[in-house]
């Protein structure tokens, strides 16, 4: 049986059995389980990953609520989803800044096609967290990191093993998920190396004056990987 990538993905994410066992006032996103995010996220999968091919991945925090925590795929919201890779869905229409920043760099790329044949976007945490209907970080709370920690490390394990190429990763943030990330390399060794970039709720947020430097930034960093 061919090891398409696509079907990978699916597999993966169809067999996240998340901890349960949290405070009240933190629960899990699990859109995934819904029929229209199983839809777009089949179509989206077949249509960008239906090959055997590794790819560079790119390691997002967790995903969020208006982005990839409602359409199964990273860093792409319903806008996106829709208007730059051609599946249309009947989520609420509405951008994500992080989607918005990444399109962008997309498009100034040349082509999501192209992109995606090389390189895959995923979360160190694969699923999102809300507190207080919020988006919530993985490593946001002490207790929360350790009662998850586990399950974290053992879905980026299994992400990683026989579908990421293994000279380089790239992790989005520059704080907590990159130390961790990092940390958790060095003991599992799955990558030679892991590039860090800023993340872009942060550029978008604070930096956007300076939007085509970040964008260039992140631009080099493709070119860097596919050299």
């Amino acid at each position: 049986m061919e090891n398409i990538f696509g079907d990978r993905v699916m597999t993966f994410y169809n067999n996240l059995h998340p901890p349960q066992n949290l405070p009240s006032e933190i629960e899990w996103i699990m859109n995934i389980r819904q029929p229209e995010t199983q839809r777009v996220m089949k179509l989206f999968y077949d249509k960008y990953y239906g090959d055997t091919e590794r790819r560079y991945f790119w390691f997002g925090i967790n995903p969020g609520r208006w982005g990839s925590g409602m359409t199964g795929i990273g860093f792409t919201d319903p806008l996106n989803l829709e208007i730059a890779c051609g599946i249309s869905n009947s989520f609420p229409k509405k951008h994500e800044l992080s989607s918005q920043f990444i399109y962008t760099v997309l498009e100034e790329y040349g082509s999501v096609e192209n992109f995606y044949k090389q390189h895959y976007f995923t979360a160190v945490c694969p699923l999102g967290l809300l507190k207080n209907n919020k988006n919530f970080n993985y490593y946001d709370d002490s207790e929360v990191f350790k009662e998850i920690t586990q399950f974290v490390m053992t879905t980026l394990d299994s992400q990683i093993k026989g579908a990421a190429y293994s000279s380089a990763a790239v992790c989005i943030g520059q704080g907590k998920n990159n130390k961790i990330l990092k940390e958790w390399n060095k003991t599992h060794q799955w990558f030679d190396q892991i590039i860090t970039l800023p993340h872009p709720r942060w550029i978008m947020q604070y930096k956007r004056k300076n939007l085509g430097m970040y964008i260039d930034m992140y631009l080099t960093c493709i070119d860097d990987l596919c050299r």
